[in-house]
């Protein structure tokens, strides 16, 4: 095997091993938000800071943001920038997006049962980003066709690494962090994160299509 082989594996691997911890993000945080509801319809406890559970899954979720970001600078640190992982990178993005949005939403009336306009908040977030993403693919469909450069943006690359670390935030303050019923300034900040992500959303939205407007027209007019 060669260096730049080696390479290559490295790179790929890091992208694709974002989605175990994804997964085991799942799990972990589908049994844990389990126990609280069964524990709490019983009167026998509240979330706790410390429970284990929470903790590891929302590590998972900070080790999947991390790979997002060393596989694309190993790559263009060792030259080993590919059609394939430039592919793969967005598929890993919207991988996380269909996990991790759908969870954070079950979730959200277990750890913060009285926070319903948040709750519908996060519920636009998620169709939102989920229908950005699909007309995202969908463009990109349409430029392969004519030969376009269909790698990330580098707004989509703000929005995704904005959104990785923000969903790790939205779990910890759901299932772990406890303010009560009091306006401090870690939910605040949550909510403006939330609000931050969907400006980001609908300006990558404009920005990706403006530039595969040109394609969209040109397959329109084709026969």
């Amino acid at each position: 095997m060669s260096l730049r082989q080696f390479h290559l594996w490295v790179v790929n691997g890091i992208t694709f091993i974002r989605v175990p911890f994804i997964l085991a993000f799942l799990v972990l945080a589908l049994i844990h938000g389990w126990q609280v509801q069964r524990f709490l319809l019983k009167d026998e406890v509240t979330v706790h800071p410390g429970d284990t559970l929470a903790w590891v899954a929302v590590s998972c979720l900070i080790v999947s943001a991390l790979t997002d970001l060393f596989d694309g600078a190993l790559a263009r640190k060792w030259k080993v920038v590919t059609k394939f992982g430039a592919m793969c990178d967005p598929l890993m993005d919207k991988v996380f997006y269909l996990v991790v949005f759908p969870t954070l939403l079950w979730l959200l009336p277990i750890g913060k049962p009285l926070e319903r306009w948040h709750a519908l908040f996060m519920v636009v977030l998620t169709v939102l980003y989920l229908l950005r993403d699909q007309w995202v693919t969908f463009l990109r469909s349409v430029g392969t066709l004519y030969g376009a450069n269909c790698a990330a943006t580098m707004l989509g690359k703000i929005r995704t690494a904005m959104t990785f670390p923000l969903c790790a935030f939205i779990y910890f303050y759901i299932m772990i962090y406890d303010p009560g019923n009091e306006m401090t300034w870690f939910r605040w900040l949550i909510y403006a994160g939330e609000a931050f992500a969907i400006f980001l959303n609908f300006w990558s939205l404009y920005v990706y299509t403006r530039n595969y407007l040109p394609y969209i027209k040109q397959s329109i007019s084709e026969k």
